[in-house]
């Protein structure tokens, strides 16, 4: 991909020359520090959409802007990660890390509550529940914590039951606002799921009825000579199991080896409740997610405006029948909220809020600054080639010319398209052949060629911007395999033989390196555009992923560790044939090799909860102990959790992700303030990029509901926000009848 494609325009901008008068008239006008430092932090938490009822005093702002300080939120991601990893380093694991370390932990998270008591109300401090909860969960880890401790000296073993709790310290603290609005989001829809999973149930049940009275007294056996759905509960579980297609078709075979007339019940039921009510569960909890979550990004729009309007409230001075924001307070305002952002770019802001050039602003121009600021610009100079400066006579030549011009031509890079389909070729190819091997040197050479003549037609540092993912990518994954190549050639003429592990990773880079080509096609390119537009957006879920796993991995450990264990695959040891468990002599499970299948610590917890969640042979994991220990009970409530519940909550995120991200137009989710900067740039000296793109689904979604703001003067309160209704079309204070 070339650079430069995106809006690159330069920008003049001067201060507007606007009502010199005006200027005058308000000379004397000043706005006091407290005061501009107050606005700042209601600009700063509507920028980011936080929502903090924090106090107005001096102090209480201080507080405030240190609390939401980069430094500080990253300190404590931090030692919430390590926290959650501590799970690597305690029994059941080999390596052992002292208790203290839980300790610092802890006095970070009540450091940081109280930072936080510091700054919003007492009252409100102790009305909010997530505060209550991280309290209680503190308390509770510290009592658990000793008792361990106490019991251990004595050399006994005992349950470290707080170590579940641990997910909490990421829901609960301010910074995790996007997973509580996804686990709000969840619990939302549970209900509306609750009725649709106890009629599946009820449907599994009757089925599972049916089936003993159709097979009961007829003295069918499995495969093993087991009696064939003779008792009720183990139908019912053989049932289950076959929505999700796992023991399909072992569990009809029984049946069907004595009549093909029996496998139309089996038919039946896979329609009915694996295709049917999967697909409800699908559509219930798309319905009701979408639902919550345009109520949840309402209440975000409205929060971001009630606290525009407050900073507004700080700043404005009355100018005939209406108030304004002056210029010079705007621009001290934004220097306080964004001081990173150069004077270039804040005057075009500014030009922007005030469009007509009055020198100043009025309320709903104001608001959008919140939006402004979110909207990346990229300020860059013009830059000439360095070698147009050093040999401009050479650089300017008709040559040169001829070169640039055809490197910036569609054929060039059809032409490397082509050699990178012949490329994929050769490496399905045997790399042992001769011809093969020496050909990837050749591919290297007309790598390295493309990437030195882009770099002669186009000015490096405008190459490698921060925009332009492909040319890092070609240029890491050609010099990366360069490298490897060469290592690996150099330890073959020295040593004879070729190091293993050097060419695995030049195989991978010769793979990835094909998969540039997906730029070359426009459908592909969106395609792959919204994927990764989507990926800072999915990392929520990929937390609230983790959270789950880690919660069943926990409880996992503290019930079954111990009770299966892998010896190795070349062991001798003949307890290796029944996994350490004399119960699984014989059994299937040690037959398949499922050994290593465990909960002894936390990885071998989390590879197996992921076979237990993509469901192929799952049974067979848990089918041949759930007889001796019960364990089937909380593999069930695992599926029943993440694979019916939570996965399909998933599906509907990405949907929505999807479609709002793919399927709309980029005209119609673009906002007005992005029109208006891209109009406002104009050539001049300095050069600003505008960069559109890479914003969450949420921010797209808040562009949908702009118009749900008008009329202005109604724009309700904290409190009317707080107890907005999801069932609630438009909100109660929009309509009509409202005084």
């Amino acid at each position: 991909m070339e650079p430069g494609l995106g809006v690159g325009l330069g920008v003049g901008l001067g201060r507007a020359g606007a009502a010199p008068g005006l200027k005058a008239a308000f000379s004397s006008a000043h706005i006091p520090t407290e005061q501009l430092e107050l606005a700042a932090s209601y600009v700063s938490d509507a920028q980011y959409n936080r929502n903090i009822h924090f106090e107005t005093s001096s102090q209480a702002i201080r507080l405030h802007k240190i609390y939401n300080h980069w430094a500080a939120q990253r300190v404590i991601y931090l030692f919430v990660l390590v926290d959650l990893l501590l799970a690597l380093f305690e029994e059941p694991a080999v390596y052992l890390l002292p208790i203290w370390v839980s300790l610092v932990c802890l006095l970070t998270f009540v450091g940081r509550l109280a930072h936080f008591s510091k700054i919003i109300p007492t009252k409100v401090f102790w009305r909010d529940a997530k505060n209550i909860c991280l309290i209680i969960t503190i308390m509770l880890t510290l009592i658990d914590m000793t008792v361990y401790w106490a019991v251990v000296i004595t050399g006994h073993d005992t349950v470290r039951w707080s170590r579940v709790l641990r997910p909490l310290f990421c829901v609960n603290f301010t910074e995790s606002r996007q997973l509580r609005r996804a686990f709000r989001n969840i619990r939302h829809t549970l209900p509306e799921i609750l009725s649709v999973f106890v009629l599946f149930m009820f449907s599994v049940a009757v089925f599972s009825l049916m089936a003993l009275k159709l097979f009961e007294k007829r003295n069918l056996t499995t495969d093993k000579g087991a009696p064939y759905f003779t008792n009720y509960l183990d139908i019912f579980f053989e049932l289950y199991v076959l929505v999700t297609t796992a023991n399909s078709p072992d569990v009809m075979m029984p049946a069907y080896n004595v009549s093909w007339g029996y496998s139309i019940f089996f038919i039946v039921y896979i329609i009915i409740n694996t295709y049917t009510f999967m697909s409800v569960f699908l559509a219930v909890v798309y319905n009701n997610y979408k639902k919550h979550l345009k109520n949840e990004v309402r209440k975000l729009v409205f929060m971001k405006h009630r606290k525009m309007v407050e900073a507004f409230n700080l700043l404005k001075v009355q100018h005939g029948s209406e108030f304004i924001i002056l210029e010079a307070d705007w621009s001290q305002l934004v220097r306080i909220v964004a001081p990173e952002i150069p004077s270039a770019h804040r005057a075009l802001l500014w030009r922007v809020c005030d469009e007509d050039q009055k020198g100043y602003v009025g309320q709903e121009a104001f608001i959008q600054l919140a939006d402004l600021l979110n909207i990346q610009v990229v300020q860059m100079k013009e830059r000439i080639h360095p070698l147009e400066v050093r040999m401009p006579s050479i650089y300017t030549s008709a040559v040169s010319q001829f070169i640039r011009r055809m490197v910036k031509h569609r054929g060039f890079r059809y032409m490397y398209d082509f050699i990178i389909v012949v490329n994929t070729i050769f490496i399905c190819g045997d790399e042992a052949n001769p011809y093969i091997s020496e050909a990837e040197w050749v591919f290297l050479t007309l790598y390295l060629i493309e990437i030195m003549l882009k770099l002669y037609t186009y000015e490096p540092r405008v190459y490698f911007a921060k925009n332009q993912f492909w040319n890092w990518y070609d240029t890491i994954i050609v010099l990366a395999a360069l490298l490897g190549t060469v290592i690996n050639t150099a330890l073959k003429s020295a040593n004879g033989y070729s190091n293993q592990q050097i060419l695995d990773i030049v195989f991978i880079l010769r793979i990835l390196r094909t998969v540039r080509i997906i730029d070359s096609f426009y459908r592909f390119r969106i395609l792959l555009n919204t994927l990764l537009n989507l990926l800072p957006t999915m990392l929520t879920y990929a937390m609230l992923t983790v959270i789950v796993y880690y919660t069943f991995a926990i409880i996992g450990m503290e019930a079954f560790k111990g009770r299966i264990r892998f010896y190795g695959s070349n062991s001798s040891d003949p307890a290796a044939n029944y996994c350490g468990n004399p119960a699984l002599k014989g059994t299937q499970f040690a037959a398949d090799g499922y050994c290593k299948n465990n909960f002894n610590n936390i990885i071998h917890s989390f590879i197996l909860l992921v076979e237990l969640t993509v469901v192929n042979q799952w049974h067979n994991i848990l089918f041949d102990i759930k007889y001796k220990k019960k364990i089937w009970i909380y593999f069930v409530i695992f599926h029943v959790v993440v694979v019916i519940i939570f996965i399909n909550i998933f599906i509907a995120f990405v949907l929505e992700a999807f479609f709002v991200e793919h399927s709309l137009a980029r005209s119609a989710v673009e906002t007005g303030s992005e029109i208006m900067i891209v109009n406002n740039v104009t050539h001049a000296d300095n050069k600003l990029s505008f960069v559109a793109g890479y914003k969450t689904v949420d921010t797209l979604l808040q562009h949908m509901f702009e118009a749900e703001l008008k009329p202005k003067d109604q724009l309700p309160t904290l409190e009317e926000i707080e107890e907005f209704s999801p069932d609630d079309m438009v909100p109660h204070f929009l309509t009509p009848h409202r005084a």
